[in-house]
This record gives C-alpha cells, structure tokens and sequence, in this order.
C-alpha cells in the first residue's frame, strides 16, 4: 500500500525503489513511444506467453535515477541493467491493466525493445510506471544540476 504522499518521497527512489513481478517477454517495436504502438506489443507479448505455457521468470526489477534493473528474484542474479537514457516509454497496458511494459533501445543491437512485466495487481503496475516516470524526472533534474554551472 501507497502512502498518499509517495510522489513526494525522493529519498527511496535515489536508493531504488523494487517490485517484485513476472517477466513475460520481449518483443521489437518500430518507434520509441505511443500508446498504440505500445498496446499491440503487449498484446503480441501475452498471446506468446499464453501459447507458451512455462512457468515465467520472477524478477526483482528496481527502479531509479539511473534507470531499471532487472534481478532473478530466486537467484539473485543480475539478468540486465537498462540506463534510463536508453529508455523512450513506459505504460500499464489499458485492457491488461496488471502489466507494465517499458520500450528501450538495445545496448547491443540499437533495436527498439519492448519488455512486458506481470504484476500481481493492477495498483502496482500503476505504482511502477509512476516511479519510473518520477525517475525519469529526477534524473532531468539532476542532468540539469550538473550542467547548470556551464
């Protein structure tokens, strides 16, 4: 549960802020950001992970300044870091209103992804894609503040 005033607490975000969902999958994407674009790569996603039928990846994906990371919750491995310049958008899907998804450009290919996460409630999808648009804004106004003196 959300305190009402959670948007204003700036301190646990620097740190990272960790929820705990399933990882459904990825899929390319020809532009960076929209709703549309969005909404059908979900949808891609879910019919795949349906078909599919395996158990999904629980992953530990934190959230801050510096951009998404992503962690097996069992064996606390590291699966991938994302900074949050290589990230163009990020949504809880209207229709599947449990999933997040964000869209980021590839370290290795340059290739415009599109990763959907399951979240065990709805509040909670909301709640990761309100952080990372916090992070987001955060890490603008920290750019701005070490560029200020220029």
């Amino acid at each position: 549960e959300l305190p009402e005033s959670w948007a204003d607490m700036q301190e646990p975000l620097l740190e990272g802020m960790c929820f705990t969902l399933k990882y459904l999958g990825m899929t390319l994407v020809e532009k960076p950001k929209g709703e549309d674009m969005a909404a059908a790569a979900i949808r891609r996603i879910v019919a795949t992970a349906r078909v599919g039928a395996r158990k999904f990846q629980k992953v530990i994906l934190t959230v801050s300044p510096r951009g998404i990371s992503l962690q097996d919750a069992d064996t606390k491995e590291m699966v991938e870091t994302i900074s949050i310049y290589r990230i163009s958008y990020c949504t809880t899907d209207k229709l599947q209103n449990k999933v997040f998804a964000y869209v980021a450009q590839s370290q290795e290919s340059g290739a415009l992804e599109c990763h959907a996460f399951l979240s065990p409630k709805k509040k909670i999808a909301q709640a990761v894609t309100l952080t990372v648009a916090q992070a987001f804004q955060m890490a603008l106004d920290l750019w701005e503040a070490t560029h200020a003196g220029r």
